[in-house]
């Protein structure tokens, strides 16, 4: 048997979480860093650095995507099998490696081809203008060729995180940042490439940390592990990981939805300069939420792999340090955006009026940052438990039910309507992480007790036979 790094069940819990959810944390990062450095470069070419980074701004809804499919079946499929792993069923949870391993190559395939035939058209519906287009199309032509490298890399990690190996899944993205970041100055300066040279640096930095992934997933110190008899799509298997998957997928693929809402909205009420802003605070928070997910991913090995055993105790001591790490996080980072909102714009173009616009519109883009801790905490404890319906609900409410109807809603109510459409992201924010809240202290302890009784009904059935 292959050795942890980290024994989930046995473990003091404080030193362990900060074990997984330092390794977490820095990946999330390192990961936001794949377009954040992108932006970065493009925003400040010579001329035109704002026209490039609002037409990039553009593609964000498909690079969303293709990441919302990763969490669907790498997510989905990580946590359910650290509860298998946890119940000693490791085939099963070998099983469900194959089976999602030849899930994400396939939709790859399909998500490369489809939106290779409809990129400009869609392009233009998401935002672009005919000052922007050309960039955004650029961009998106080449990143799509490396749909399957991305899927592969982010996708598979999740179940090396979930075998508490933390530091081996922070070290796929991290070698992967250093590429894109080394090459991108390379390619969009260097060989005068622009936004094409940053798409490239970008797929050629994921295709080597998918690489990576499957060196891990099919080496020696790997618990579960990539076999060729387990390598089909077997629907049995699928389903309920897909089923639990579908939070996090949507969680990913709302942003999609929600950058096309806001993008219509902010080009018809304040032109590409909306839109441009928009692209510096979406960038910002991007990279917060990002470490915000890393703390609850830190936690859900624990909690998943305890609940499984029926370590119940366990569990509930893990939500609550996840609780209060994630809500002191959101809290100073509310904090910092409010109090400095120039230090972050400033990262992103230094064109004065593209900077005055984004200041003030980050301040209130980011004004419910400070309850998001409440809202990830418990939505990603309902994941890692396998509450799938809960989590699917939770996942819609923020984005599908409160945020896209706020866009189109609160406009006519004000007389700047550029403020009103980035007012309704703390809107939606505040509303849903108290409703999470709410839900969370009436469900958590009802599905502990139900896992209880599982448990002993398990144990008299044992104690019979």
């Amino acid at each position: 048997m292959a050795k942890r790094e980290n024994d989930l069940g046995r473990d003091p819990i404080g030193p362990l979480l900060l074990r997984l959810a330092v390794p977490t944390v820095t990946a999330q990062l390192v990961n936001a860093l794949y377009n954040i450095v992108d932006r970065m470069y493009i925003g400040h070419i010579a001329g035109v650095g704002d026209l490039a980074l609002t037409g990039l701004g553009v593609c964000f809804p498909v690079i969303m995507f293709v990441s919302a499919i990763s969490a669907l079946v790498g997510m989905g499929g990580g946590s359910r099998a650290v509860v298998r792993m946890g119940e000693g069923r490791t085939e099963e949870a070998n099983a469900i490696l194959g089976s999602c391993s030849a899930l994400l190559i396939l939709l790859s395939v399909l998500v490369t081809v489809g939106f290779q035939l409809v990129k400009e058209p869609m392009l233009l519906l998401f935002g672009a203008t005919e000052n922007t287009i050309t960039y955004a199309v650029d961009y998106l032509t080449i990143y799509l060729w490396g749909t399957i490298f991305v899927e592969i890399s982010l996708g598979l990690n999740f179940f090396i995180t979930s075998q508490g190996f933390s530091t081996i899944s922070m070290a796929t993205v991290l070698i992967g940042a250093i590429i894109n970041i080394v090459l991108d100055p390379i390619f969009i300066f260097g060989f005068h490439m622009g936004v094409k040279g940053a798409a490239l640096a970008t797929i050629t930095a994921q295709a080597v940390s998918a690489v990576w992934v499957l060196r891990f997933l099919t080496g020696k110190r790997t618990k579960l592990r990539l076999q060729r008899r387990y390598f089909r799509i077997k629907p049995r298997v699928l389903a309920p990981v897909l089923a639990l998957g579908v939070s996090p997928f949507i969680m990913n693929a709302t942003e999609s939805l929600v950058n096309i809402a806001f993008n219509s909205s902010l080009k018809a009420y304040g032109g590409d300069a909306a839109v441009g802003a928009m692209t510096i605070c979406s960038s910002v928070m991007q990279v917060f939420f990002l470490l915000l997910q890393g703390i609850a991913q830190g936690a859900q090995p624990i909690i998943g792999f305890n609940y499984g055993a029926g370590n119940l105790d366990r569990v509930k001591k893990t939500y609550r340090l996840l609780l209060i790490s994630a809500l002191s996080f959101s809290c100073t980072v509310w904090a910092a955006l409010e109090l400095f909102p120039g230090a972050f714009v400033a990262l992103f173009n230094d064109k004065p009026a593209l900077v005055d616009l984004a200041v003030w519109t980050l301040r209130v883009y980011a004004g419910g940052m400070f309850i998001l801790g409440i809202q990830t905490a418990c939505q990603q404890t309902f994941v890692a438990l396998g509450q799938a319906k809960i989590s699917l609900f939770l996942a819609l409410l923020r984005k599908i039910i409160l945020l896209i109807p706020l866009i189109y809603i609160l406009p006519p109510f004000f007389s700047n309507k550029v403020l009103a459409v980035f007012l309704a992201e703390p809107a939606a924010d505040i509303l849903a992480a108290t409703t999470t809240g709410l839900m969370f202290l009436w469900q958590f302890p009802r599905i502990l007790r139900r896992r209880g009784e599982e448990l002993e009904h398990l144990r008299e059935k044992g104690a019979t036979t």
